[in-house]
């Protein structure tokens, strides 16, 4: 189904169209940037531009200055970062590729991400935090492609805490969630379909108390926080025919 927009947003939308040159100008890009492969000419005919760009309206919900410095910032981010080179970067993810990873689509065409938090050995995966945020931000990168910004403009995201410890977090690995978490709020709007959290434990709302101001309202009304029956048919309503295989890996269904 073809992404649609609210006569508000559209109109919000061509005004921000207008400040792309002067947005670009300010960030310090090219005039031909291109934004997920998008050009980000205010003349495009190409309907992904107002897509993104009602991202970063609804973000800020609708406030048009609000939006602008969010997009002049999130293109800073992206050219003093050279995230625009981070697909092509060879990252060892010999520690992460089991933490974090994308598999298939939803019913929706939507990708799906599988985080899992429990038996790591966090003083070998959060050794190296620069090394590992920027593993997470080439992962996101990688899930964008999967987003056509047609038909499909979101991701929904899965975490297990299954065999996780309270006492088991160390220094780097909350600083290292904290800094991922902030880099998606400011650099990717909108991009979270919905967010399961799956064998959560009872201090589980100790973690997302800590976690809470860094996030907006809008975000945490896509959490669901699912027992083991409740998940199952979340997943099962949400995700395509393969997802009993993953329930079975998650261990949320008898073997």
């Amino acid at each position: 189904m073809a992404i649609t927009l609210t006569t508000p947003e559209k109109e919000a939308v061509l005004k921000l169209r207008e400040a792309l040159a002067d947005i670009k100008k300010s960030a310090e890009v090219s005039a031909d940037y291109t934004l997920w492969g998008v050009s980000l000419e205010k003349d495009s005919e190409d309907s992904r531009l107002d897509v993104i760009l009602v991202k970063f309206l609804r973000a800020r919900n609708c406030d048009l200055t609000k939006a602008t410095e969010m997009l002049t910032n999130t293109l800073v981010w992206r050219r003093k970062e050279k995230i625009d080179d981070i697909l092509s970067e060879d990252i060892d993810d010999t520690l992460y590729r089991k933490l974090t990873f994308f598999h298939k689509t939803d019913k929706e065409g939507r990708p799906v991400c599988y985080a899992f938090y429990g038996d790591i050995d966090q003083d070998q995966v959060f050794a190296d935090l620069d090394k590992f945020i920027r593993w997470r931000i080439q992962l996101m990168e990688k899930g964008i492609q999967m987003v056509d910004f047609v038909n499909v403009d979101s991701m929904v995201m899965l975490h297990d805490y299954k065999d996780t410890s309270f006492f088991g977090r160390n220094s780097n690995s909350k600083a290292g969630a904290k800094k991922v978490i902030q880099l998606m709020q400011d650099n990717y709007p909108e991009f979270l379909a919905v967010k399961l959290f799956v064998n959560l434990p009872w201090w589980g709302s100790a973690i997302f108390n800590m976690v809470r101001p860094l996030l907006s309202e809008a975000t945490v009304k896509k959490f669901v926080v699912c027992s083991e029956y409740v998940f199952s048919m979340e997943l099962l309503v949400c995700v395509t025919p393969y997802s009993h295989s993953i329930l079975l890996l998650l261990g949320s269904i008898p073997r």
